[in-house]
């Protein structure tokens, strides 16, 4: 993409009404605007990152053998009566139409998902069976001051699993586990994000988050000095040792949750009685999982604990482009040379950002080159071109290095 093509462009001061890091260098960068409180707007190069994200948790879901399909987002208020949260949550939108018929906007889609596979599970031969969607989620936040860490709404991926006893749960609950562990760690994250014992809030007793330490955090974590499982502060003073390793030995710390995983067993199933025959052809309540991540939210998580005092910093699985081009020259063969070298990207399917404003200073596209966080950073210059080469420099690192133009297609 030529950045003289971009129609967003950077911004010099932070916004005033942002708190958090991530928030201001992501809207000053051009990934997103703010629309209001709690809701953004992905733009080009944010939409990049985004989409990076959903391909590696695609990636790793499809692996544990999960279905994709689309839920709807607008609900029947019958559905939510059925579970007690119509009432029970107090941050779900609802909305009425004009005959009156009462609706909500999705905030989970446990009251939706039961009901669809009721239609498709009546035996044990059809479990155990798991399916997922990336999607809008809309919660009516009342402090939404985190930018797209805690948003109004916001995109999610939901997995969900049907089992027909307690050791087939368990066994693919440790398989998502692990499928988490390896997006985060994808994700650039996976030595700041660790399993953490938790409150299960109004799905169960218990559940477990992956949680980033971050000084942003809105959380507090207790990390084990031996094996790094930790527990969230909720819950403890329940727990005295850890609980995988038995230490007593805790380093405390604030950190962001980027997912969470429930074993709901039958919390829904029975709602809707959502059974199954065995094989003595008794009926039986079908178990069930769910597993959550927040797509923005873990955008938000990296760009917050991968930046620094010059702007974003993102990892190479995430980043909008693997290459930000910078032409500095006034040469008409300089000018060449990188119309050839962006030419050639281009047919090799490298992404590259191409720096081709005329008449910006070269200090403001290396500031600008810092800003966007785009791993790395190719000058072309006079001087380097009247040897073939071009200057090659990591984001985040202070060591240059001359490449030649053709080596660079190699990389």
């Amino acid at each position: 993409m030529r950045q003289s093509e971009l129609f967003t462009k950077p911004r010099k001061d932070a916004p005033k009404d942002e708190i958090s890091k991530s928030a201001s260098l992501l809207i000053r960068a051009g990934y997103i605007d703010k629309l209001h409180s709690g809701v953004y707007t992905y733009l080009p190069l944010g939409l990049r990152v985004l989409k990076n994200i959903e391909n590696i948790i695609r990636e790793e879901i499809n692996s544990l053998g999960a279905q994709e399909l689309l839920l709807p987002s607008l609900h029947p208020k019958e559905n939510w009566e059925k579970t007690g949260r119509w009432s029970a949550m107090d941050d779900l939108y609802k909305v009425t139409d004009s005959s009156g018929r009462e609706f909500a906007l999705a905030g989970t889609h446990e009251e939706v998902i039961v009901p669809l596979m009721k239609q498709f599970i009546s035996s044990y031969k059809d479990l155990p069976v798991a399916v997922f969607q990336i999607q809008n989620k809309f919660r009516m936040e009342l402090r939404a001051k985190s930018g797209i860490l805690r948003g109004r709404e916001f995109i999610m991926k939901d997995l969900y699993s049907f089992h027909a006893d307690e050791g087939n749960l368990g066994a693919f609950y440790e398989r998502a586990k692990d499928a988490y562990i390896s997006i985060f760690k994808r994700a650039g994250i996976g030595e700041r994000t660790h399993f953490t014992y938790a409150s299960g809030g109004s799905f169960s007793k218990y559940s477990h988050e992956f949680q980033t330490v971050t000084e942003a955090g809105e959380d507090t974590i207790h990390i084990c000095m031996k094996c790094g499982v930790a527990i969230n502060d909720e819950v403890k003073k329940e727990h005295d040792v850890c609980s995988d390793c038995g230490m007593a030995e805790f380093k405390k710390e604030k950190a962001i949750e980027v997912g969470n995983i429930f074993k709901l067993k039958t919390k829904y199933s029975e709602p809707f009685d959502l059974t199954f025959k065995n094989e003595r052809g008794e009926n039986e309540k079908v178990l069930m999982g769910c597993y959550g991540i927040g797509l923005g939210r873990l955008m938000g998580a990296v760009a917050e604990v991968c930046a620094d005092d010059k702007g974003l910093a993102w990892p190479d699985a995430l980043a909008p482009f693997r290459y930000h081009m910078l032409l500095l020259g006034a040469d008409a063969g300089t000018k060449r040379f990188a119309e050839e070298l962006y030419t050639e990207f281009g047919k090799k399917n490298i992404p590259v950002l191409y720096d081709d404003r005329e008449g910006v200073s070269a200090g403001e596209k290396f500031s600008v080159a810092d800003l966007v966080g785009i791993p790395t950073r190719i000058v072309v210059s006079d001087t380097t071109v009247a040897k073939g080469m071009v200057e090659v420099k990591k984001r985040g690192e202070d060591a240059t290095k001359l490449v030649l133009g053709p080596d660079l297609l190699r990389m």
